[in-house]
């Protein structure tokens, strides 16, 4: 393993995997070649790179040091994205699922790493045309990267919660806020990273993996949470694909509000036992939302999560307020106390048009900030 990179404290970088859709009836359309080819001529932040499949791209940021930087430079990329997409008379969407495509019809992208993962998983690959929003943190040491990780898990329902957009899977209602997570769920190296708050005793456990020949690298991890030692962060990975760049910035100041909370504060420990619950928390958070149970991992009392949603919101108010993040955590408590997430949306729209291909239509008029 690589040795831990070296970052600054609560530094955010921001992957958004998005769909590209035709014009025609809003399918998926493999058009990842093309975008990227029109998007090296621009002049434009961070990076743009294709996915799994050829009816995806990715788009990320560089380092930002505030959800503000990370809105101006993801604003950036969607402005060229919808450009190009004109151009292409093709369409981008956000969101966690197409919600009516095929995983059959979908085209392996032609890359060595996809190649050998399609070999490897079959139709898993496929059926991994699904879409998420990953936030790097900057962490200053190893040892810091893994205590940070491991207090971020007992808040992962959360972050699965505000950003769920993903309830409609090949033209169903999959009564799941976040179905998306079902389909990560399927590899095996998913879930969560091993309880170990030394990078000795990690390095340890990577060196037993990548010895049975079961993982060559932390890229075979399809952990919630991972480290990052090329980039010194840790990448928090359970969000959905927001419909709107505005709300993935906002979920990016609530992590970094998040960590500064743990920094300055140091508001526990967390312990192996937190994972008794975190499965179970994991599912209601995909499952119900906004509307989940919650159970504390520390005194197993039950609650609404939103209830621990809007305690937290305002626990990290200060912090956020001192980070440039007050107007996002803010417009995300607003939401948690209307339960009003991007899933909600979807549903609000299927019930009113009666017709897949419209909502999505409004998904991309939504992310390219048209009326």
């Amino acid at each position: 393993m690589q040795p831990f990179g070296e970052s600054r404290s609560l530094t955010l970088g921001v992957e958004l995997e998005l769909q590209l859709v035709n014009t025609h009836d809003y399918d998926l359309a493999p058009y990842a070649d093309e975008m990227l080819r029109l998007m090296q001529r621009l002049d434009l932040p961070g990076a743009v790179v294709p996915e799994m499949t050829s009816s995806m791209i990715e788009v990320s940021t560089g380092i930002c040091e505030s959800a503000a930087h990370v809105l101006g430079e993801l604003t950036q990329l969607r402005d060229g994205l919808v450009r190009c997409a004109d151009k292409l008379n093709i369409a981008v969407v956000g969101g966690g699922t197409h919600p009516f495509q095929q995983w059959h019809q979908q085209r392996i992208y032609d890359r060595p790493r996809f190649r050998e993962l399609s070999e490897l998983y079959g139709y898993l690959s496929k059926q991994f045309t699904v879409f998420g929003q990953h936030v790097h943190l900057g962490c200053p040491s190893a040892d810091a990267a893994l205590l940070m990780l491991h207090r971020m898990s007992r808040y992962i329902p959360h972050c699965i919660a505000l950003s769920a957009s993903s309830p409609f899977v090949q033209g169903q209602d999959t009564q799941f806020d976040s179905a998306r997570l079902n389909s990560v769920s399927a590899f095996p190296m998913s879930g969560r990273a091993p309880y170990t708050l030394a990078w000795t005793q990690f390095e340890a456990f990577f060196e037993r993996a990548t010895r049975t020949g079961v993982v060559r690298s932390m890229k075979d991890f399809y952990w919630d949470i991972r480290p990052k030692p090329e980039y010194g962060t840790i990448e928090i990975r359970v969000f959905d694909t927001p419909l709107t760049v505005e709300r993935a910035a906002a979920l990016a100041g609530f992590v970094q509000s998040l960590a500064a909370w743990f920094v300055h504060d140091e508001p526990f420990q967390p312990q192996e036992d937190d994972y008794l619950v975190y499965t179970y928390n994991r599912f209601q958070a995909c499952r119900f939302g906004l509307e989940a149970v919650y159970v504390d991992p520390v005194s197993g009392r039950h609650l609404p999560l939103r209830d621990h949603l809007l305690q937290t919101l305002r626990q990290l108010a200060g912090h956020a307020r001192h980070l440039g993040a007050g107007p996002a955590i803010q417009a995300l408590a607003e939401d948690v106390e209307l339960g009003t997430n991007d899933a909600r949306w979807l549903r609000q729209r299927q019930a009113q048009e009666r017709l897949l291909a419209e909502v999505v239509r409004q998904g991309a008029q939504r992310f390219a900030a048209r009326r």
